[in-house]
């Protein structure tokens, strides 16, 4: 029974990141301007929420902190993005070289290392993390599906020109998209660190790339990435129990979350063609 508790506990650890970055993510998809900078988001909200609760000892201020260096990095990316006409994925992948880079900087700066940084009492927040992320996912349901913003901001994707016609500007919503993403980055960012209690320099991992595979595993639907979200911590809790049980190399073991990915993403793709 405790092996189950704790396969399953593993398995929240791993998608509550994930998850929030395609919820967040899932905004700018549905404005037609996906968001590539999610794995820099996440680092930016790691470091960001680790530095302040060492300082404060506060959760919610580094939570909170994480939230605002996310949003901040964001709008940087929107605005090189919409203002300065710089190619959307171009800019995208520059945040995640950014964001790195400036992690390692103000790690030096502020805690005088290039490399791991811990603190000492750290709280257990898996739980609240996954009510509040519960929470938040209904929000994005009735936000994209029953208001006015969601209606228009799904337009920008597929109905531009009757948005324009109606003296609606596109890139309005699509900046407030990427913003959002920002704002769920920052929380997935926060518990990173927050739940290890270190930030390790390029913690994110990767998480930000598998959540845009998850957007569209989950048929860029609020409750689908959700299911999406869970079957690859699934895929990549359980590869922790094979490497220890199988005598198969190491490095195929932790791919199998990712080649699960990889199938569920091919399956998808021809069911939707079939329809």
């Amino acid at each position: 029974m405790d092996s189950v508790l704790s396969f399953f506990k593993s398995a929240l650890t791993i998608m509550v990141p994930v998850f929030f970055a395609a919820a967040g993510g899932l905004f700018p998809a549905l404005a037609g301007c996906l968001n590539i900078a999610l794995e820099g988001l996440l680092l930016i909200g790691a470091f960001s929420s680790l530095a302040v609760f060492y300082f404060s000892g506060s959760a919610a201020a580094a939570v909170l902190a994480a939230i605002i260096a996310a949003m901040a990095v964001s709008f940087l990316h929107a605005f090189a993005a919409f203002r300065l006409r710089v190619n959307l994925f171009i800019s995208g992948l520059a945040i995640n070289l950014f964001s790195s880079g400036l992690c390692i900087i103000l790690s030096d700066k502020l805690f005088s290392t290039k490399g791991v940084i811990t603190v000492s009492g750290s709280p257990s927040l898996l739980k609240w993390y996954v009510i509040f992320g519960l929470f938040l996912l209904v929000i994005a349901w009735f936000s994209l599906y029953k208001t006015p913003f969601g209606y228009r901001l799904r337009a920008c994707d597929k109905n531009a020109d009757a948005l324009v016609s109606l003296g609606i500007k596109p890139q309005f919503y699509q900046i407030r998209a990427i913003l959002i993403s920002g704002f769920f980055c920052g929380i997935g960012g926060s518990f990173l660190s927050l739940n290890l209690g270190a930030y390790v320099p390029g913690m994110s991992a990767g998480k930000g790339w598998i959540a845009l595979a998850v957007i569209f595993l989950g048929l860029r639907k609020p409750f689908g990435l959700l299911a999406a979200a869970i079957v690859f911590a699934l895929a990549d809790s359980s590869s922790n129990y094979i490497q220890g049980i199988l005598q198969i190399p190491a490095d195929f073991v932790l791919a199998i979350p990712y080649i699960c990915t990889l199938i569920a993403i091919i399956v998808v793709s021809m069911l939707n063609k079939g329809r």
